[in-house]
């Protein structure tokens, strides 16, 4: 039996989706610039899922740029609005605890002589709205502030940020790559100016993602060639990935919003990982202890590699991971986890589990079990070395 803990990464693909994209990876397959018919056709998948995106934002549909994914999206967020507004100043603040794409891209800015200030967090991950707006002096242009961190599932406390920034008239860039489909995504009662999502987080397709752009507000595009998003992001538009980016958030919403959702089966699967996990030897809990995503359990597991465990949970029948795809392999320990405070050695043994719509409780019983297991194995193999280097 498999059981897949790693929603976080990536979702498999709803049978609906692919119903939805089938179409346009078949007979609707033109240029959606084209003015003939096939074209045409395109053009029309093409903007109705663009105006389902404005709906859920509560956006209109001309503030939605379509992107490759999320990190394209951040790119062009944190990098195009800051270069676009650097006659203004070239002053950013972003948190300690952002995706390696914000981050990556604050450091390139850096590199072109803009002044970056990353924000401390608490020891649950969480960003003060005070440090905000302590930060925000003369000629600060961007703040950047994830919805919810993608390793430990913390979700900040963004309306409160977003309100900072309003009234400071700062453009705020929202990261919702994680939070979209669990949270509230409408862009006015967040006070967002930008806001970033990514498909394959919804089971939608993989290489699809948007970005919000509140009308108004300049960029300076990431991506140059063709007229097309506007001219804000140069290339062929993904008709067939956005047709099914745009089902897989409506789908997501209507979750959110039924009687029966989702997202409080996902909470309770997840409260039942946390408390069979963290009554394990050496297992204790990260991230915040209730603001948290619903299908977002983190730990930090003493005496064991976190590669090693994830490996180990593998060789069962378990897919987990260590935090982050995107850094996975990396020798450095969590970036996220050492500005809350732990320490690297601690930060090496870190595990997150994630379920998702195929989770069932039996599976999470297995796991744990498992886990009771594979833990008592590596550490007595642990300690058989140590004993064998000292003799």
């Amino acid at each position: 039996m498999s059981v897949y803990l790693d929603h976080a990464a990536t979702t498999p693909l709803r049978p609906e989706v692919l119903d939805a994209m089938q179409p346009y990876l078949t007979e609707h397959f033109g240029n959606p610039s084209s003015i003939h018919g096939t074209g045409r056709q395109a053009r029309l998948g093409l903007d109705e899922a663009r105006e389902t995106v404005a709906r859920i934002l509560g956006a209109k549909p001309r503030e939605i740029v379509f992107t490759s994914g999320g990190t394209e999206a951040d790119n062009l967020a944190v990098k195009g609005a800051a270069w676009a507004a650097s006659s203004d100043g070239r002053r950013v603040v972003t948190s300690s605890v952002e995706h390696k794409a914000v981050m990556h891209s604050c450091a390139v800015l850096e590199r072109f002589g803009f002044e970056v200030t990353y924000l401390p967090v608490d020891r649950y991950g969480r960003v003060d709205p005070a440090s905000v707006a302590s930060a925000i002096r003369d000629h600060t242009t961007v703040v950047s502030v994830m919805y919810a961190n993608n390793e430990v599932g913390t979700i900040q406390l963004i309306r409160e940020i977003g309100a900072v920034c309003r009234q400071r008239k700062v453009l705020f860039h929202v990261d919702a790559v994680q939070a979209a489909g669990f949270l509230p995504l409408d862009v006015d009662t967040l006070q967002a100016d930008l806001l970033s999502l990514g498909a394959h987080k919804l089971y939608g397709p993989k290489g699809v993602g948007a970005l919000f752009v509140r009308q108004g507000t300049a960029l300076l595009t990431q991506l140059s060639g063709g007229s097309q998003e506007r001219q804000r992001r140069a290339g062929t538009e993904n008709v067939a990935g956005i047709v099914g980016f745009a089902k897989a958030l409506e789908l997501a919403q209507d979750d959110l919003v039924a009687r029966e959702n989702e997202n409080a089966r996902l909470a309770g699967l997840r409260d039942q990982l946390i408390a069979g996990c963290t009554a394990l030897p050496g297992v204790t809990l990260t991230g915040h202890p209730t603001e948290r995503l619903p299908n977002n359990a983190s730990f930090l597991v003493d005496g064991v590699e976190g590669g090693d465990l994830v490996a180990a949970l593998d060789l069962e029948g378990i897919a987990a991971s260590t935090g982050s795809a995107c850094t996975t392999g990396s020798a450095e320990p969590s970036h996220v986890l050492l500005a809350m405070g732990h320490e690297p050695e601690q930060a090496h043994g870190s595990l997150r589990l994630t379920p998702g719509r195929s989770t069932t409780e039996e599976d999470v019983r297995r796991t744990i079990e498992v886990m009771g297991v594979v833990l008592e194995r590596m550490r007595a193999g642990r300690s058989e070395q140590a004993e064998v280097a000292s003799a």
